[in-house]
């Protein structure tokens, strides 16, 4: 699946009650500046490498891994050139 971000940037791909895909993209120098999130969160690295740190923790971030981030976590991704990411939000129905 080629996606066509530009240098960087997040499209969603499905939005639903209790679900949101999207594909997250982010390219250096260009920081993450993401804050944290009121729903869980599941990467899946679908390309490039870094780290994700997550309330202090660094976690090696490589192609094929998935990545918890719990709601409301402090978290964002350091140490890559290029880095293409699925994101799953999982929301609670209403």
């Amino acid at each position: 699946m080629a996606r066509q971000l530009g240098p960087g940037g997040y499209e969603i791909l499905h939005e639903s009650p209790g679900l949101e895909l999207g594909v997250y993209e982010l390219v250096a120098p260009e920081p993450d500046r993401q804050e944290p999130h009121e729903d869980d969160e599941i990467y899946v690295v679908l390309e490039g490498s870094g780290v994700l740190e997550v309330e202090g923790e660094r976690i090696e971030a490589r192609l094929g891994d998935a990545l918890f981030v719990p709601a409301r976590a402090r978290h964002r991704f350091t140490d890559y050139e290029r880095l293409s990411l699925l994101v799953v939000f999982a929301r609670p129905r209403p």
